[in-house]
This record gives C-alpha cells, structure tokens and sequence, in this order.
C-alpha cells in the first residue's frame, strides 16, 4: 500500500466523525479527518445544549464541538478543512478530490450529516437560536408556558407541534396550504389535542423580534388572499424536512429515495466494502448528536475490524 493512502479517512466533523475519530485514533489507524464546510457540524449553529450527556449544567453546541475536536486531536487525529467534491469509491483504494488535492484511505467513514431544510429569509437567520429552531427535541424545554409556532404540514411537523404541546401553553401549526400532508393517524393526534391551533394557507413573511429579546412573533401573509397578519409566538420550529449531504455520492453508495445512506441493519456498512456511514448522513428518524455520536463509535468499530480482516 502506498505510503500516503491513509488507513482511515473521515469525512465531516460533527459528533458523528469526531467520535469516529477518537476510536480510530486510539486504535492507532492515524485518521484525517476532511472538516467540509461547516467544521464542527450542526451544533455549531445551536446555542445551549441541555440532552448531551456529562454536562449537568448545559454547554453551548460550539463548545462541545471544540472540547470534541481536542479529544480526538490528543490521540493524534489530524484535521484539514477542505470541501471534497468528487469521490472513486472501490472495494480496494477510495479516492476522495477536494479541487486538485487527492486523497486515498482503505477505509471511509461518512459523516457529512444533513441540513435543515430553512425558510431563507433574512430575519429567520438573524434569530436562530434566538427563538428559532429545526429540532424540538433539542430546543423544546427553553419554551416552557411559552406560544410556539411550527412551520409545516408534514409527519415531522405534527410530531414536532405535538411533543412541544409538553412544554408551551399553545402550540401553532403554520401551513401554506388548506389540509397537511401528515399521516391520518398524525392528523388525528394534532386535530385532537386541544393545544394545538391550525393556521391554514400561510406563510411566514417575516420573524419578528431581536437576539436580545428573542422572537416576539411572525408576520404571515395569506397564500390566497395575500392579506398580511400578525401572529404573537416566542418559539418558532421549522420543520419542512432535512437534507442529507449526501449529493457527491450519488451514483456511488445505495440510499434511500430521499437521498439517505443505506447501511446494513446493526451496522454502519454501506454497499461497498470499506466505506461506513455514520449520524445524520444514513439517520433520518433520530437526529440527535448523541445518536450520531454513538454510530460514529460504531463506524470506527467496523472499520477497524474490516481492516484487519
């Protein structure tokens, strides 16, 4: 093998490929980890991080992520922040080309994640983690009593509004069309309980309020009358749905028909001998950084063992 085809390459630097990281690293396969575009991941985005266990009073998403990134570097992960665009995925070498740079690995592990689907609108970016989130797992206990809003019609959006029922007085479904798109039985559920309103053919103009004071409220704008009004709400959950950064391996690797790696049941595995998926990028039902972090572990475990098979 030549010398500068690494044992092991890791590709994303959320929990998911950190954690891999430190498990590689400390079984002495000397992993590079490529950071991407976001190095650090979602959570670099979060603010307060209250469900990661070991830290009793919270610890903001950055600095987990830095704390992570020292632990893996202490066992002598290295780490490069570039953006690969093109990879050969094979049973021997994988090649993976960020620009003209090349690089080689035995073995892959994916852990480029997803990312939340957003509104794209001005005042949404200004109040993420000001009132405004992609995940009520993460971020519904900050909005106890609290009038929240969600943005969608689908599965996750009744899910979502119905878990943040737990925590706020009244919970909003904001839909730009006139029924949703969830499940009959998700639909029940979310007619039925008694906290949650419908807010049919809108859509979100405007999020008001300022990082000081977070999110005082939405302007809507009906989407057949046009007429615009004003919603009061302190939380605001988007839940149009995810994407998983999976584009470079099409064609590739085996997913989903939402673009979601497909891996063996029980394993991090893909289709193609040596290369393993881990967190968001192949889980579409959690999406948690501690599940990602555990099937980093996983990932690190199975390339391990297939290289020494």
């Amino acid at each position: 093998m030549a010398d500068d085809v690494r044992k092991v390459l890791i590709l994303g630097s959320g929990p998911a490929g950190i954690t891999a990281a430190i498990y590689a690293a400390r079984a002495d396969l000397h992993p590079l980890v490529l950071e991407g575009i976001q190095p650090g991941g979602q959570l670099t985005i979060t603010t307060e991080v209250d469900n990661y266990p070991g830290f009793e009073n919270g610890i903001m998403g950055p600095d987990l992520m830095t704390i992570m990134k020292k632990q893996a570097a202490r066992f002598g992960t290295e780490f490069e922040q570039v953006n690969v665009d093109r990879v050969e995925l094979t049973n021997g070498v994988k090649t993976l080309y960020a620009g003209d740079k090349k690089y080689q690995c035995e073995a892959l592990i994916i852990s480029t994640g997803a990312t939340a689907r957003w509104l794209g609108i001005e005042s949404e970016a200004k109040l993420m983690g000001y009132g405004v989130s992609a995940c009520a797992t993460c971020d519904g206990f900050f909005f106890k009593d609290k009038v929240i809003a969600v943005i969608g019609g689908g599965d996750s959006a009744v899910e979502e509004a119905t878990f943040l029922t737990k925590f706020g007085t009244k919970v909003y479904i904001i839909h730009r069309r006139h029924e949703l798109r969830a499940s009959k039985v998700m639909q029940e559920r979310a007619f039925k309980n008694e906290k949650i309103e419908m807010v049919w053919d809108a859509v979100v103009e405007e999020v008001l309020g300022a990082p000081q004071s977070g999110v005082t409220g939405l302007t809507l704008k009906n989407t057949k009358t046009g007429e615009l009004s004003d919603l009061v709400c302190q939380g605001v959950f988007l839940a149009i749905g995810h994407d998983p950064n999976t584009q470079i391996f099409q064609g590739a690797l085996d997913m989903d028909e939402n673009g979601y790696l497909l891996v063996e049941s029980g394993s991090t595995r893909t289709n193609v001998p040596g290369v393993f998926a881990a967190g968001d990028v192949s889980d579409h039902v959690y999406r948690q950084a501690i599940t990602a972090a555990g099937m980093g572990c996983m990932a690190a475990l199975d390339a391990e063992r297939y290289l020494s098979e």
